[in-house]
């Protein structure tokens, strides 16, 4: 027996240790770039939904007014800060209809605005066209428009609108651990919009400048 040799005690105790020391290094690593990852998935989906809106909002603000006809009357009807509502006559009551003079068709009377879809508690950004919100962008905490006119200066008279500055703020889905956003979000302007907010999701706000090309004809 005295010329087998073995592991002593001791030894399997050290082995032991050193084995979960290297283990719980692994999980730390592994845990680590997990919740990377799944921060990084998070922000991502944000930022692709927020482009997706604002430029689906740019394309048909820009189109606001549209009236081959000069008979159809179209154009910004309600400008409001977190609203905005406007009309323009793009065909018949056939998709494959020219322009017909009314601004009564589908899509050619949209209401952008906030509101709460599926009651969640959350805001989101809705398209309205006549029948109801329809959601465009889900986890809005803000939307802010400022009307210009042909000088760039701010106006509240809806005839002398030019071109529409349109600032959104998104939010992830859920919390991210670890994270505190204490950030003051601001519209081109530079008037806050929102925040800080103090919770535990991240944000990203994107903001453009849209020139109504039909509007002054």
């Amino acid at each position: 027996m005295r010329d087998k040799q073995g592991f002593t005690l001791m030894e399997l105790l050290v082995a032991m240790a050193m084995a979960g020391i290297v283990m719980g290094s692994v999980f730390s690593v592994y845990y680590s770039q997990q919740k990377s990852y799944v921060v990084q998935e998070e922000v991502s989906g944000m930022q692709q939904n927020l482009r997706a809106a604002l430029y689906l909002m740019a394309k048909e603000i820009r189109m606001a007014g549209c009236d081959p006809t000069g008979t159809a009357g179209a154009g910004i009807t309600t400008a409001g800060a977190s609203s905005i509502s406007f009309t323009l006559d793009l065909r018949g009551k056939d998709p494959d209809d020219p322009p017909d003079g009314d601004t009564g068709d589908a899509n050619e009377n949209i209401t952008y605005t906030l509101y709460d879809f599926g009651s969640d508690g959350d805001m989101d950004l809705g398209r309205d066209t006549g029948s109801g919100n329809s959601p465009v962008a889900e986890n809005i905490d803000a939307i802010n428009f400022v009307y210009l006119d042909g000088s760039g200066n701010p106006t509240a008279s809806l005839s002398q609108i030019r071109s529409v500055q349109i600032t959104i703020v998104a939010r992830t889905g859920r919390n991210i651990r670890g994270y505190t956003d204490n950030n003051t979000y601001t519209n081109l302007q530079g008037a806050t919009i929102f925040g800080p907010a103090g919770d535990n999701v991240r944000r990203v706000r994107l903001a453009t400048n849209v020139k109504c090309r039909n509007l002054g004809l």
